[in-house]
């Protein structure tokens, strides 16, 4: 049962003369006593209801009857987007990631008012409809252990695979999902903004780790469960750590090493970005190269 439910049940005990208390919501509920009591402080600190404690009846009452409660209504829409910008926040672990995280938590508890005053240090993130809804088939696939039949652009291409959805996982600019190919006999890790057809069926999975060489992933786009990293020379000095977004492992002089996990992304910001030299890796130094070639190409055929 949601938070808000709990407390307009609360409200609705209060208005009738019942005089309700944690004890009383915990039993309704089946929560625990100190959730209950969280919930009487919300109503009473974050919604400014002017509650009293009435020690003679052992339970709460309005101490000015006309109070009312804000009306929170949101679309189903609207409760998906904020569903998955909480997970996304929730996921952060970038700089300020503290306070990030903490946003989740208020997103889930609708505290508008404390987000305010975060504003300023909030990243964007770009809720894509096609993302959510692929997000929420497979938060429902995971939940069941149902297996999903998914095709997947990779490398230019679109695969068609029944895979068994183990979990999802959020970096800064992507979202991804970690399952198990049992065509394949092994696991992958698919950008959800790649997967381009999505059915959830009725066939269950038991999944279990086991011996997984199969668990190491080829350089192919798919995200590495270890970052990368990139020794780049720049024309300045970095301040806090980080190259827009990308963390600095280590840095000697001009030269600086930065981990990234997405390939297609990293070489996206390499075209954007100032930099001196591409030091290594060499397989990045040759992808970008090419890259660069086939721009050069489309180029060349336009002027024809």
């Amino acid at each position: 049962m949601s938070h808000m439910h709990r407390i307009y049940w609360l409200d609705m005990q209060i208005r009738e003369g019942r005089y309700p208390n944690s004890n009383l919501l915990a039993r309704q509920f089946e929560i625990s006593r100190r959730q209950a009591q969280r919930d009487i402080e919300y109503l009473a600190v974050s919604l400014h209801a002017p509650l009293v404690y009435v020690a003679k009846r052992r339970g709460y009452c309005y101490e000015d009857e006309a109070f009312v409660l804000p009306q929170i209504y949101l679309t189903e829409d609207e409760k998906r987007v904020l569903k998955y910008l909480a997970y996304r926040y929730r996921h952060y672990n970038y700089d300020h990631s503290r306070t990030i995280n903490r946003v989740a938590r208020l997103l889930d508890r609708f505290a508008a008012e404390e987000q305010a005053e975060l504003k300023d240090s909030l990243p964007i993130f770009d809720a894509s409809p096609q993302v959510v809804e692929t997000m929420e088939l497979l938060t429902n696939a995971i939940a069941h252990s149902y297996a999903v039949q998914a095709a997947f652009r990779t490398e230019g291409e679109i695969e068609r695979r029944l895979l068994y959805p183990l979990r999802l996982e959020s970096r800064y600019n992507a979202d991804y999902l970690h399952a198990y190919s049992p065509a394949e006999d092994k696991r992958l890790t698919i950008r959800l903004d790649a997967i381009r057809e999505l059915a959830v069926t009725r066939q269950r999975f038991a999944y279990t780790e086991h011996s997984a060489a199969a668990d190491s992933l080829p350089e192919n786009g798919r995200r590495h469960l270890q970052p990368y990293i990139a020794r780049v020379v720049l024309p300045y000095e970095l301040q806090g750590g980080v190259w827009s977004g990308y963390r600095v492992h280590s840095s000697s002089g001009s030269m600086y090493e930065i981990e990234f996990h997405d390939i297609e992304s990293f070489m996206l910001h390499l075209l954007s970005s100032e930099w001196v030299e591409l030091h290594s890796p060499k397989w990045l130094k040759g992808r970008l190269e090419q890259k660069c070639k086939e721009l050069l190409g489309r180029l060349d055929k336009r002027e024809e």
